[in-house]
């Protein structure tokens, strides 16, 4: 009787190793020098990160051409032992009113300046491409054959991000002609509108935009936020967004701490380059640990495949604030 019932502890624990989540861990760097320190190193090799998708440039149409903006600098891949994978942000407004010959050469364009920015980076090799663009409705024809022609053309595999409202509307909004994309479990409210909910991460209303993500008929890796940033609002109601922002960066500066991570300005000071007057409010806005963790038990219910985890982004700031392996 006794070895059965180690036989069955057995079964079980072998059971539930058998069911234990597996989530590999890469990261974004979304800065545009570049610059990894030693803590992001010991970071980037104590969580065995096999990819960092790097933003290389955005892609705008400001006036009548799309053009690049922003292009990285100092990029040198032969700094951290990962596959690079160059990711591009392109505005929605950038395809709006492009003819196909003008979207096939926006893709030609774009593979040509990774091209470069390649070469001068000593990145010899990367095998994918990745295209960050919350496309609409009225814009999704142009995206898609943009999306087309530059897996043509580059020889790379490509994907995409995907934002939850294109999930939730995908009917709507279609579905990219691609293999693997990246879910943005992010970004859920805007900042300027939101005054009591965290608009980085709310997690009822991401269970919402996902409740039929199982459907989704893409393979799907997933992007976690790690980042905080600072809400400031001055007397006439006009919010200004502070990105990369902690409220370590509050120490020793004129404020009340009113809870929640709110905060009033008591005397004016500059902050980040921004002046703030007695009476203006600060909301500080960060993710926990037991958010994330709550988010993930949510997609491990929705997500059959074993997901990587995709943390944005890769700086000391936010990394040290959290427990990403016990996330894995």
């Amino acid at each position: 009787m006794k070895n059965f019932i180690y036989f069955i502890c057995f079964i079980l624990f072998c059971v539930g190793c058998k069911q234990k989540n597996n989530h590999p861990i890469d990261f974004y760097y979304w800065r545009s020098n570049y610059n990894i320190n030693d803590a992001e190193k010991k970071v980037v090799s104590d969580l065995a990160v096999e990819n960092i998708y790097v933003r290389f440039f955005d892609v705008d149409k400001k006036t009548i051409e799309p053009m690049p903006i922003g292009v990285i600098k100092n990029f040198n891949s032969s700094f951290l032992p990962v596959n690079y994978i160059p990711t591009i942000f392109i505005t929605n407004r950038t395809f709006v009113g492009l003819s196909q010959d003008n979207v096939k050469e926006l893709a030609k364009n774009v593979n040509n300046l990774i091209i470069e920015i390649a070469l001068s980076s000593q990145l010899d090799h990367y095998s994918e491409i990745q295209i960050d663009c919350d496309w609409t409705l009225s814009t999704k024809s142009n995206y898609f054959l943009f999306l087309e022609e530059l897996k043509s053309i580059s020889k790379k595999n490509l994907s995409a991000t995907l934002r939850m409202h294109q999930v939730k509307f995908k009917d709507r909004e279609g579905i990219p002609p691609l293999d693997k994309m990246v879910l943005m479990c992010y970004a859920t409210e805007n900042p300027n509108e939101v005054e009591e909910k965290n608009s980085i991460l709310d997690l009822d209303l991401a269970k919402d935009y996902l409740q039929n993500l199982d459907k989704y008929p893409i393979k799907l890796d997933v992007a976690l936020p790690i980042y905080s940033w600072a809400i400031v609002t001055n007397h006439l109601g006009k919010v200004k967004l502070i990105n990369s922002f902690s409220e370590d960066d509050l120490k020793g500066k004129p404020i009340i701490n009113k809870g929640n991570g709110i905060y009033e300005v008591t005397d004016d000071f500059f902050l980040e380059k921004f002046y703030l007057s007695k009476g203006f409010k600060i909301k500080v806005e960060t993710i926990s640990e037991s958010l994330l963790e709550n988010t993930n038990s949510f997609l491990d219910k929705k997500l059959k495949d074993n997901y990587r985890i995709v943390y944005y982004h890769l700086d000391e700031k936010f990394t040290q604030n959290h427990n990403l392996k016990y996330q894995q």
